[in-house]
């Protein structure tokens, strides 16, 4: 299995140790995550102008990745909300799973529309945590799809 994260975002290397053993430890399981941060220069200029520029720009970063034969699924705070289990049940579903972290603006409609939603919380998290939190939560879903003693 392959799990990709993408987002809109500079490189940052404070959490970046953490993220790297989360996703690490995730080969156990035969499943490789990887990250990447995208931030073209349109994406700079764009927010400079307007949310909806911004939000435009972002989908046109991330639309060449969008595939589909994978489960794509945006992280919005409106998005469908799962507890460990479920998120775990979700994990299973596919061999290509693709995560996208908008913007400050969020995404567009028409992004979200090619992609099912979910939330990792209703608070409005930083896009290095939240990164972070999704890497540990596929971590524990894995564990608990393998009865791995991690999530207990």
């Amino acid at each position: 299995m392959q799990i990709n994260i993408y987002s809109i975002a500079k490189k940052d290397t404070q959490y970046q140790a953490v993220q790297e053993e989360l996703c690490m430890q995730c080969k156990q399981f035969g499943v490789r995550v990887e990250s990447f941060e995208l931030m073209p220069q349109a994406v700079l200029k764009a927010q400079k102008i307007s949310a909806n520029h911004a939000q435009n720009a972002y989908t046109q970063a991330l639309l060449p990745h969008i595939k589909p034969n994978a489960l794509n699924l945006a992280l919005h705070t409106q998005g469908k909300s799962y507890d460990s289990q479920s998120f775990s049940r979700l994990l299973e579903t596919q061999h290509l799973i693709q995560f996208f972290i908008g913007g400050a603006y969020g995404f567009e409609k028409e992004f979200l529309n090619l992609c099912q939603s979910i939330s990792l919380s209703t608070l409005t998290l930083s896009h290095k945590i939240a990164k972070l939190v999704l890497c540990e939560q596929i971590y524990r879903g894995l564990s608990i799809l393998h009865s791995h003693p991690y999530h207990k």
